[in-house]
């Protein structure tokens, strides 16, 4: 019960409700036919009584018919119509006292007394309604049936908002960082939908901040940078100009890196979809590498995907650049596929989980050469283009493994 949506609880719980309320409505009728069949046949037996006790005395015929009136019965006067019922009726009670003989027949919904005493017989129609109190019980059952919808009716309207906010928070987990929280109210829902459209106004105000200060920051850094690696070629050749010349272009790696990782978070960064040749993806990533094609080993196994051919060469470039920075062999091995693409490098396994090295700024210890970017920037570009980042380790190599899907263009 704990997964199960509030909207599937409320119509299990209705539902059951319901049911129980069916049934109860149903042994109830049943109880209460079986209580009007015991009263009738106490009724029928005191009529029986009254007529055959009070025969002898001769009672007029006012006091007969005020009788029948008070007692809703009416006497059969014609003999056809009495051999009819005797001879079609169903006899549902026969019964002796000392007054007489009783017998009560039954054509359909209609019960007829028959009543003898000395040789003389009396036919009597029951008059009295039979259904009312079964229309009084289907009556109330039809009332609080109503009332049961309309209470499931409100509290799924009430409800309603969650589905729509729900929907909502969604697209904002996926980076629309533009959605707007339309429910407004003073209950609970409504707090809950203006803190939440507080919440995104918050977020969406420090990314803003934060993609700003690091455009700001990298601009301002080039600059010197720039000046101080042309000052430095000024400098003669040395064990300082080499220390300078590396700080520099370490620095000027950083701030590439970082406006890759700006580029690639940024929520409305939409990846641009289309048949390329792998081929034309390799020379891409070639390009971005700057160190020569000897140093990786290409296997195509597909000519063309679809896909963004410059995140996608971005992510392989960082993968390469991996595997030759921490890897033992001299070379990298690329099969790329329909499914999947493979980047293979020879070395020791990774000392802790894929995951831990999905973090920014994450190396394993001893290792200097880069920032701990590499991953992180693949990792991004994977969930852009709704690619699955795997890795594993076999026969002394190092796999790296993008799984393509179907690129997501709402992403």
């Amino acid at each position: 019960m704990k997964n199960i949506s509030v909207t599937a609880f409320i119509n299990i719980l209705f539902t059951l409700v319901l049911s129980l309320l069916v049934t109860a409505l149903f042994l109830f009728i049943s109880w209460d036919k079986e209580r009007q069949r015991s009263d009738e046949l106490s009724r029928y037996r005191l009529i029986s009584n009254a007529l055959l006790s009070t025969a002898q005395l001769n009672p007029s015929q006012e006091e007969l018919e005020r009788f029948y009136r008070n007692s809703h019965v009416k006497p059969i006067s014609a003999n056809a119509n009495r051999m009819l019922i005797l001879s079609k009726g169903k006899i549902i009670f026969e019964g002796e006292s000392i007054y007489g003989f009783m017998k009560i027949y039954a054509i359909g919904d209609n019960h007829y007394i028959y009543l003898q005493r000395y040789g003389t017989n009396m036919m009597l129609k029951d008059t009295k309604s039979k259904t009312m109190r079964l229309k009084i019980t289907i009556l109330i059952a039809i009332l609080i049936a109503i009332l049961f919808l309309f209470l499931y009716i409100a509290i799924l309207r009430k409800l309603s908002p969650l589905k729509k906010l729900n929907k909502q928070i969604l697209e904002f987990a996926k980076g629309n960082l533009n959605v707007k929280i339309t429910h407004k109210g003073s209950d609970e829902i409504g707090q809950i939908g203006q803190s939440f459209d507080d919440a995104i106004h918050y977020i969406r105000t420090l990314l803003e901040s934060k993609n700003l200060f690091m455009r700001n920051m990298m601009h301002e850094l080039k600059t010197p940078i720039t000046k101080g690696r042309i000052a430095v070629e000024m400098i003669e050749d040395g064990m300082s100009k080499k220390t300078l010349i590396h700080a520099f272009e370490r620095m000027n790696e950083l701030i590439n890196e970082l406006a890759h990782v700006e580029r690639i978070t940024t929520q409305g960064l939409q990846p641009k979809l289309k048949e390329v040749s792998t081929q034309e993806i390799i020379q891409e990533t070639e390009a971005l590498l700057l160190v020569h094609p000897d140093r990786f080993e290409v296997e195509l196994k597909t000519e063309k995907l679809t896909t963004d051919s410059k995140l996608l060469a971005l992510a392989l470039k960082n993968l390469i650049d991996n595997g030759l920075k921490y890897g033992e062999g001299e070379k990298v091995k690329i099969i790329m596929d329909k499914k999947s693409i493979k980047v293979i490098s020879k070395g020791k396994s990774l000392e802790h989980p894929l995951s831990y090295y999905l973090e920014p700024f994450t190396q394993e210890e001893k290792r200097q050469s880069g920032f701990g970017l590499g991953l992180y920037i693949v990792n991004n570009i994977a969930k852009r283009l709704n690619y699955q980042l795997h890795y594993y380790y076999k026969n002394g190599s190092n796999v790296f493994e993008l799984q393509l899907k179907t690129p997501n263009r709402g992403a």
